[in-house]
């Protein structure tokens, strides 16, 4: 029962959401949102998205030894692909926003008590795997232009890879492949994570819709990937503290993205668990429970 629940939702035989058609003018109107949310609850988006300038200092500090240089791209552009899950609290704030309810930082949280859960985890799972094999692909494209051995020196790095005709093959191919990467992960987790939040309809169905929005509007889908890219890219540049920015707003504007997209009424809501009280005395049990 609780595989067919992570699956299918609260209740399988309830209608698909409604895909709407959608255009630039969507796509501007919920950045605009984004950011509306974003400059409404700054501290609570920075809180959220404070592990990525501490992870791209730690990058910068482990290239130093020249290790990992060669995944540091890889690795910033892989951003892109486990996005969608770094996001749940900040569409958690704005869904709460909307509603009128307190935005208070700690309710980013509140993803945990949601009905979808579990749905919510397996989807992180299967970003988190693609991650994890955009990474090693990665690796083996490394490997087959310049073998195993590490560069010696940030400016051997880039005269390898920017001068020489392997390092364009490998950038062709690189760049080729991660795009493949990049529309898979947008297919899949354009919109699952809202819907999920919003809407106790299950993995498949939360996947499902995703799939039929950007079959139903693949110029527009496509254009928020670039849009996506393009920020993150920016973001990234300068070790990676943009992000602490350009990942809150996105967050927030791909909630107002769902909404606009997505007509789910006709699926049973996500009524999110109270949080668990620990305070109780006994008056507050069954008598049953001390005969």
């Amino acid at each position: 029962m609780a595989q067919a629940h992570v699956l299918m939702g609260a209740a399988e035989a309830a209608p698909a959401p409604l895909v709407r058609k959608i255009g630039v003018h969507d796509l501007t109107e919920a950045l605009s949102q984004g950011w509306d949310d974003f400059t409404a609850m700054p501290s609570h988006a920075i809180f959220l998205c404070v592990i990525y300038p501490v992870v791209g200092i730690v990058l910068a500090q482990l290239t130093l030894g020249y290790a990992v240089l060669p995944f540091l791209f890889p690795i910033a552009a892989g951003f892109a692909l486990i996005g969608p899950v770094a996001a749940l609290g900040l569409y958690e704030l704005s869904r709460r926003r909307e509603q009128g309810l307190d935005t208070d930082a700690v309710h980013a949280l509140d993803v945990l008590r949601s009905p979808s859960i579990g749905a919510i985890a397996g989807l992180a799972f299967l970003l988190t795997a693609i991650f994890v094999i955009w990474l090693g692909t990665a690796d083996a494209i490394y490997v087959a232009h310049f073998g195993y051995a590490m560069p010696a020196s940030i400016s051997e790095f880039v005269d390898n890879v920017l001068f020489t005709p392997q390092g364009w093959s490998m950038i062709v191919i690189g760049n080729a492949i991660g795009f493949l990467f990049a529309a898979a992960a947008l297919i899949l987790g354009a919109i699952s994570f809202p819907l999920l939040l919003d809407r106790d309809v299950g993995a498949a169905v939360a996947l499902m819709t995703s799939i039929r929005l950007c079959l139903a509007n693949p110029g527009t889908m496509a254009l928020w990937g670039l849009i996506v890219a393009v920020l993150l890219a920016a973001g990234s540049l300068p070790l990676f503290v943009g992000l602490a920015v350009v990942m809150p707003v996105l967050g927030h504007a791909t909630w107002h993205l769902y909404r606009r997209a997505i007509d789910a009424h006709n699926s049973p809501p996500a009524e999110f668990r109270p949080p668990a009280d620990h305070h109780r005395s006994a008056a507050d049990f069954p008598s049953s429970l001390f005969r």
